[in-house]
């Protein structure tokens, strides 16, 4: 299931992410690959322990917590820290996979992708290439979004960025290990609860088949949901 969340951030919270990270000490981003991915990656990153990385990070986490789409959507359990990744110059990732698990910085905690997160940070416009495309049972997917916006989609899927031949593509990217760890399940409640959200306000709070369909929701979440 890939879900498209517009507005995570705001234009204004974008420019000014753009301010901070456009004079950013951006390395070569082959330094964090593994043996495979070092073949097919060719981008920039800024350093994850850096102040920047840490305030920015912070900042879209905040934001995600009071997101009601995304909670919807990932049921988190832990959020991989956002990372900063720049494509310019025919830059681009080849066809990969992400890895399975991951340990969380700082901590002796392992997190399971479940969920692939992209924050895009730069307009469509100011860059040619650099589409990010998901393989999916229904064939590649084709995602360029706003700045601000951000596409979620199963950590399980091939997936690339196609090169940047002008401009630049800045996006933030991470990883969610969610309560339910079952895309077909997770898909499930998504569309639940957001039928739910939908008809609430058509009807009175007390409607009988309002609560019961309620009722469904989170007796499906309570027998799926590991916490």
């Amino acid at each position: 299931m890939l879900n498209v969340i517009e507005g995570v951030l705001s234009k204004d919270e974008v420019q000014q992410f753009r301010s901070y990270l456009d004079q950013a000490d951006w390395q070569n981003g082959a330094r964090t690959a593994g043996t495979l991915a070092l073949q097919v990656k060719n981008n920039l990153q800024i350093d994850d322990e850096s102040d920047l990385a840490i305030q920015l990070g912070n900042h879209i986490l905040r934001k995600l917590g009071e997101h009601p789409v995304f909670i919807s959507a990932a049921l988190p359990q832990k959020i991989y820290p956002p990372k900063f990744n720049r494509y310019q110059n025919g830059g681009g990732y080849g066809l990969h996979v992400d890895s399975a698990v991951m340990m969380m910085p700082g901590t002796r905690q392992n997190l399971r992708s479940d969920i692939s997160a992209t924050l895009f940070l730069a307009e469509p416009d100011e860059y040619e290439g650099g589409e990010l495309e998901i393989e999916t049972d229904f064939g590649a997917q084709t995602v360029k979004l706003e700045a601000g916006d951000m596409v979620l989609y199963p950590s399980s899927s091939l997936h690339r960025v196609t090169p940047v031949t002008e401009g630049a593509r800045v996006a933030s990217f991470f990883w969610i290990e969610s309560m339910v760890s079952d895309e077909a399940e997770r898909s499930m409640l998504y569309d639940l609860d957001q039928s739910i959200q939908k008809l609430t306000p058509l009807v009175d709070a007390q409607n009988s088949a309002l609560l019961r369909l309620t009722g469904v929701y989170h007796n499906l979440l309570r027998r799926w949901a590991i916490t």
